[in-house]
């Protein structure tokens, strides 16, 4: 019980079914199409602050297609890697694609627009031809309904109070959030008490003072 709270990780691999889409439905659109080459559609850039949803979004692109091109944290990238990615945006663009280079669709991701990163001028140009995203963090209340919809799933009776709570306290990411509220349940289940906001105090304490 004690590695149960003190190892709180998000539980399932990022997908498009477990993405909560919010104001996003434009892009998750977008890149579904793209990476089922039912467009035209190759090129797609998505960016947003921290906890937005751009490593989950790009994380399902390379689970829903394998031979997708998709690169989290463009900003990252060395010299070298952009030059790397510049060609291949140039190799996709021109149809080049063959049987050991089969990629049809690019995906990047970043913090800022393409222009806003100190990208080289050639790299950032590339990205910012194709679709571009600025991904819409959720509200407050569609992070409540996530949670609820959860803790649906799991079979879990979870109060507002406890919602509430979570969203006042905690750090505002989805993963966390989630996280929390599994081990809240894991909790439950093994003390066979309900779950209340003295008890997330509980599960909080202890995890900080083990």
């Amino acid at each position: 019980m004690k590695q149960l709270l003190l190892d709180i990780q998000p539980p399932a691999t990022p997908s498009f079914q477990n993405f909560v889409v919010g104001g996003n439905a434009e892009a998750l659109y977008s890149l579904n199409l793209a990476l089922n080459a039912e467009s035209a559609i190759r090129f797609i850039y998505i960016w947003g602050e921290a906890g937005s949803g751009k490593s989950h979004l790009i994380t399902a692109c390379k689970m829903a297609n394998a031979h997708a091109i998709c690169i989290d944290d463009v900003q990252l990238l060395d010299d070298a890697a952009q030059i790397d990615l510049f060609n291949t945006y140039n190799q996709i663009r021109d149809n080049n694609a063959d049987q050991n280079n089969p990629a049809r669709a690019l995906i990047v991701s970043g913090n800022a627009a393409p222009t806003h990163m100190g990208l080289r001028e050639d790299l950032a140009t590339r990205l910012a031809w194709g679709l571009t995203y600025q991904l819409q963090p959720l509200s407050d209340e569609e992070k409540a309904l996530a949670l609820l919809s959860h803790a649906h799933a799991r079979g879990m009776r979870l109060p507002t109070e406890v919602i509430d709570y979570c969203l006042r306290y905690l750090r505002r990411d989805l993963p966390t959030l989630i996280a929390t509220i599994n081990a809240l349940d894991e909790w439950s289940l093994t003390t066979k008490k309900p779950v209340t906001v003295p008890m997330l105090r509980q599960l909080l304490q202890f995890s900080i003072n083990p």
